[in-house]
């Protein structure tokens, strides 16, 4: 994003959380910092993509909702992969 400036976080975390932590983020190559600063983000941007909007006209709402109801081509693609069973039904 470009921002320069930094600014510190501190927070207390009990000792077996920064066990996992650490373990984690040793597994990953990343210091403790980076691995946090990472997860952190990632879940900031999961929550706020849930809070996502998007506005259409009624004319525009119809036409989303008839796309959404109607029935899938026939695509053998879409076919295959609904019939394929789940990696943990393997």
């Amino acid at each position: 994003m470009g921002d320069t400036a930094s600014k510190v976080i501190s927070f207390q975390v009990p000792a077996t959380k920064q066990a996992l932590i650490d373990h984690a983020a040793e597994v990953s190559g990343m210091s403790r910092a980076e691995f946090i600063l990472d997860a952190v983000c990632e879940k900031a941007r999961e929550v706020l993509a849930d809070q996502a909007r998007f506005a259409l006209s009624r004319q525009g709402l119809r036409r989303f909702n008839a796309l959404l109801d109607a029935p899938l081509e026939n695509n053998k693609a879409i076919h295959r992969l609904l019939s394929a069973p789940a990696p943990w039904e393997r």
